[in-house]
């Protein structure tokens, strides 16, 4: 009697284009956070990936560009995920809460693509000439955000106010950003809740006016989240 004929192993599915293409930006961001965009190689980050590095290079060009794809792709994913936190709100208090706590988060699920990013705004030498201005493109898209909420929220505050308080949140957002990587023990929700209460001191008087809502109001919390301070 014959033995058995082993079953073949199952056919892996091969990848479409989209789908390889965010698998390397995955471990792009993964590689760029680890050693930094001088010390991270084409040949690892294609090893990690299972391709070619002529691949690589099929699909971004150069390492810059491979860089400028996971900024890209990091913009377009934080200003999603913030557009949808702040779109949930119904009072002014609860925009700056929600957008902070989803801002906060992602920054939490790309840390160490941050932190590359920080290294490379304190030495711009060190990486591809379009950084700067890539990441410039990051806080115009959030500056834009944030002072079309304010507006909405307080029609009656004037230009100069909104453009100031958008500058605030979004300096002391990236702040904080870096301050928590030193304080890994501060939570997302308590961090969120730092920059909303100091805030809404100054920009309370503006949404009272616009919406009639008492200075003190506290924004709504889900579960799981922590009670404001």
């Amino acid at each position: 009697m014959s033995a058995a004929t082993p079953p073949r192993p199952p056919r892996r599915r091969r990848m479409s284009r989209a789908e390889r293409e965010r698998q390397m930006l995955d471990v792009a961001e993964e590689v760029f956070g680890e050693r930094g965009y001088r010390g991270a190689s084409m040949d690892e980050i294609a090893e990690r990936c299972g391709v070619s590095k002529p691949m690589l290079y099929e699909y971004f060009g150069s390492k810059d560009g491979l860089l400028m794809a996971c900024v890209a792709r990091s913009q377009a994913e934080l200003h999603e995920v913030t557009q949808k936190a702040v779109a949930g709100a119904t009072t002014p208090r609860d925009v700056l809460w929600r957008g902070m706590v989803a801002y906060f988060s992602f920054i939490d699920s790309h840390s160490r693509s941050f932190a590359m990013v920080m290294q490379l705004l304190r030495n711009p030498v060190g990486g591809p000439p379009e950084t700067p201005e890539a990441i410039e493109g990051i806080r115009r898209q959030q500056t834009a955000l944030i002072s079309g909420v304010l507006a909405t929220f307080a029609a009656g505050a004037p230009a100069d106010a909104i453009e100031a308080y958008t500058e605030i949140i979004l300096g002391a957002s990236e702040r904080l950003s870096v301050w928590r990587t030193r304080r890994p023990d501060v939570s997302v929700e308590r961090t969120a809740r730092y920059i909303t209460d100091f805030c809404w001191h100054g920009l309370s008087p503006y949404f009272d006016e616009a919406a009639g809502i008492e200075e003190g109001t506290e924004a709504g919390t889900e579960e799981g989240t922590e009670a404001p301070g």
